[in-house]
């Protein structure tokens, strides 16, 4: 949630913006399988999972 922003600048904040509305995400897992799962079977605001790859690839960077 820390790329949301309200300038729509990127692919990530898009994402990130999309993905604070969406109430049936699954905010409480950081597991990338059951995260990418649900985004491949339940959403359209995604266009690409490389955003999502690259998101959580960043995310595990920053949180080692």
């Amino acid at each position: 949630m820390t790329l949301k922003g309200p300038n729509h600048l990127s692919e990530e904040q898009v994402f990130a913006n999309h993905v604070s509305h969406d109430i049936q995400f699954p905010k409480h897992t950081s597991d990338y399988d059951e995260l990418s799962s649900y985004l491949e079977m339940n959403v359209n605001y995604l266009t690409s999972m490389d955003i999502f790859d690259r998101i959580y690839e960043q995310y595990v960077e920053n949180n080692r």
